[in-house]
């Protein structure tokens, strides 16, 4: 069902309506009668005859009109029979305020789940429980209770009341930018957050999605919907959740998994998904993206008055990945004509006082240097709206002259300009001016710093965008007859992973490079095998009961002899029955031994919110201790297994250092994305380990492999083979 009946919704029935002013259910019906909404409004309470007016019903079905949403304020355990009331009277959607849910542990789980059965059973949708309310500013519904919330174009989607609050509050007092819409998600145990993307990508009212996300039931399809809605609006993000005690406060506090930082991180910017990683630039960058253009070739303008906030800014900027060109000569040759001798012209711009006499100054200026092809967009830093507080009450209308040229400069160029002032907190009519003109103004440098790296960021993705994934799986589309039945050898067997040998096989099937090794059940086969491959050889125990192979003592590397192949043998063996002694015990895997080279890691596993995701990074012994590696959301690209292997801090080593040559890229980059083929291929894989994978001037080699079979095949999968 559309979520448009429910966020705006033109009937609202006020569950557990109160004459008591403390109420919930009086406060709900307060707050929609002083917001003057534009629908009807009933109250439904069996003890009560009328509440603020209204009379009341003893449930919803009594209501003889329509009613497209319920507010339900009554407790949790009162909340099923209510939906299921709902259901009968045609109710498209309840939001749940009661907590007590998910987010309290098993039994408020089971409670959670029954609620959510007897709304599907009725079709009811739910937006909660355990949520703050929503509102719609245009049409004044207001089931929050907040008031005086600055209405606009942004929508808010938030796992936390009070994040919501300081927003709307920071918004109120600090822009005049505001909101379409709020969502208070709660548990999300219904209504989902790609749900709710998709009403917003419609919305001809929303310009952009600003979200405060804790943990998601359904992240794959969040970025599938995300990957949709971010060619036509940004969405900005700021994940909660992020270190240990975060995520335990997360799920203590929706009931949600925090998942992996890392993962997240890389899998929201790929859907194109604008990361805030500070609380106090949430609100700033949203108002930015919803208000200019975006940066088209990530070059931008610094415009002074002083230069050491020009120098901190350009510190910033290139730090974030932007650069600050040289400006083009004639550029510097207009700007010599109107600023004194002192001034510097290359870029960052300082007018070295040229500004103090006539502050209108800053518009030519930024009119010449918005001209120059070199620039994308221009950041303005300093004292602009304070001339007229700080030298002469008589410069403030030429502020403001200049004001509405920067305004119209915006409009006329397409090429953005951010303001930090230091007067912002004074509020003078220059700035407010600008911020008419959809022009942001900031106090903080690093906040307007941060806001000109999202519209670079917006620009980079807008201009890369067929370069994207969408997310989706064709399972099983280059899956192997033989790999199949490998994985249907194992299962059968009751194993839930591959040995060694199998791993090696099924990616052998798809091309991978792997070492060249053979299964020996005695020491003098062993010594057979050792010496058919010629040179040294390394021996690895081979059981469905022994994972981890070295912690059992079951790996002996450099071997030349026969003698000491087939000492190795018997040691093996020993230690194998030592480890484990019911273990079911194949033989021993005799592998020449790899040449040197450079040690790096490729690894795959289910993440809770995400789905697959993959791994590259630094290997061998070393990746427990550096943890050296970069993830992405699977499928991959080749442009994201490139990125992969250039996120790492080793990354200089692959493309050579010390006079070394490169590593082979090409190679390394074929094999993560034949990683990803064969996770498509085959959904019953839950883990890969290659580790480690040996990189050389020329080609790479699989030395170890490790495959991990799910529990059960990933119903979407499931479906899609089925489908096939």
């Amino acid at each position: 069902m559309s979520l448009d009946r429910i966020l705006n919704a033109e009937s609202v029935a006020v569950v557990g309506a109160s004459r008591v002013e403390t109420k919930r259910g009086f406060q709900a019906i307060r707050t929609l009668l002083d917001e003057k909404f534009e629908g009807k409004i009933y109250a439904v309470n069996p003890r009560e005859k009328r509440v603020l007016g209204f009379p009341c019903y003893a449930k919803v079905s009594d209501i003889e009109d329509p009613v497209d949403l319920a507010l339900i304020t009554t407790p949790a355990a009162t909340i099923t029979a209510v939906l299921e009331d709902c259901g009968q009277k045609g109710v498209a959607g309840a939001v749940i305020i009661a907590g007590g849910f998910r987010e309290l542990g098993e039994e408020g789980q089971r409670l959670e789940e029954d609620l959510i059965r007897a709304a599907h059973e009725h079709g009811v949708r739910v937006i909660g429980p355990n949520t703050s309310g929503i509102m719609n500013l245009k049409t004044k519904l207001n089931l929050v209770g907040l008031h005086d919330a600055p209405p606009g174009d942004i929508a808010l989607v938030s796992q936390s009341g009070n994040m919501a609050l300081s927003l709307i509050t920071e918004a109120r007092l600090k822009s005049r930018k505001g909101f379409a819409y709020y969502v208070g998600v709660g548990n999300e145990s219904d209504v989902r957050f790609h749900e709710y993307l998709e009403f917003f990508r419609d919305d001809p009212d929303t310009k952009a999605v600003l979200m405060y996300v804790e943990g998601m039931r359904d992240g794959r399809r969040f970025l599938q919907e995300a990957y949709k809605t971010t060619l036509h609006k940004p969405i900005i993000l700021l994940k909660g959740g992020r270190s240990a005690t975060g995520q335990r406060s997360a799920g203590s506090h929706t009931g949600a998994l925090a998942g992996i930082s890392e993962v997240a991180r890389s899998a929201f910017q790929r859907a194109g998904i604008i990361v805030v990683e500070k609380s106090d630039a949430l609100f700033p960058v949203a108002e930015t993206l919803a208000s200019l253009p975006p940066l088209k070739n990530n070059q931008v303008a610094i415009l002074a008055d002083g230069g050491g906030h020009a120098t901190i800014a350009a510190d910033i900027l290139s730090d974030q990945g932007l650069t600050i060109p040289e400006l083009h000569h004639k550029t510097q040759a207009r700007l010599k004509e109107i600023l004194p001798f002192t001034a510097t012209l290359r870029n960052p711009v300082d007018v070295a006082g040229g500004t103090d006499a006539d502050p209108s100054l800053f518009a030519e200026c930024a009119r010449i240097i918005l001209k120059d092809h070199n620039v994308g967009g221009l950041m303005m830093v300093g004292l602009f709206g304070g001339y007229g507080i700080r030298f002469a009450e008589s410069l403030s209308w030429k502020e403001e002259d200049a004001a509405h040229q920067l305004g119209k400069l915006v409009d006329k160029r397409q090429k953005p300009i951010v303001v930090h002032s230091l007067f912002s907190s004074a509020k003078p009519h220059a700035l407010d001016l600008l911020r008419y003109y959809q022009i942001p103004v900031y106090d903080s440098l690093d906040v307007a710093c941060t806001c000109v790296g999202a519209l670079a960021e917006r620009g980079r993705y807008l201009k890369e965008y067929h370069a994207k994934v969408n997310f989706v799986f064709k399972w099983h589309a280059k899956a192997k007859p033989e790999g199949r039945r490998i994985i249907h050898d194992a299962r059968e067997q009751g194993h839930r992973f591959l040995l060694e040998p199998e791993a090696k096989r099924l990616f052998g099937l798809h091309g991978a490079p792997v070492t060249a090794d053979a299964l020996a059940t005695t020491a003098d086969e062993a010594v057979k095998i050792a010496h058919k491959l010629g040179g040294e050889v390394a021996l690895k125990i081979v059981s469905p009961d022994i994972l981890h192979k070295s912690d059992a003592g079951g790996v002996r590397l450099n071997l030349l002899t026969k003698g000491e192949v087939h000492q190795a043998f018997g040691e093996i063996m020993d230690n194998a029955r030592r480890y484990n002694t019911g273990a079911d015990i194949r033989g021993v895997m005799v592998t020449a031994m790899a040449e040197p080279g450079f040690e790096v890691i490729i690894g795959t596993k289910i993440d809770d919110q995400f789905g697959p995701v993959i791994m590259f990074g630094l290997g061998g012994v070393m990746v427990e201790i550096l943890k050296d590696v970069s993830f992405r959301v699977l499928p991959i690209s080749p442009r994201s297994a490139r990125h992969m292997m250039e996120d790492i801090r080793s990354a200089p080593i692959l493309n050579g250092a010390r006079g070394r040559p490169p590593y082979d890229k090409n190679a390394l980059q074929r094999l993560l994305l034949l990683c990803s083929e064969i996770v498509e291929a085959y959904p019953e894989i839950e883990e890969m380990d290659l580790n480690p994978v040996i990189a050389y001037e020329n080609g790479v080699r699989i030395v170890d492999a490790r495959i991990i079979l799910r529990e059960e095949v990933h119903s979407e999968a499931a479906g899609s083979r089925a489908e096939a």
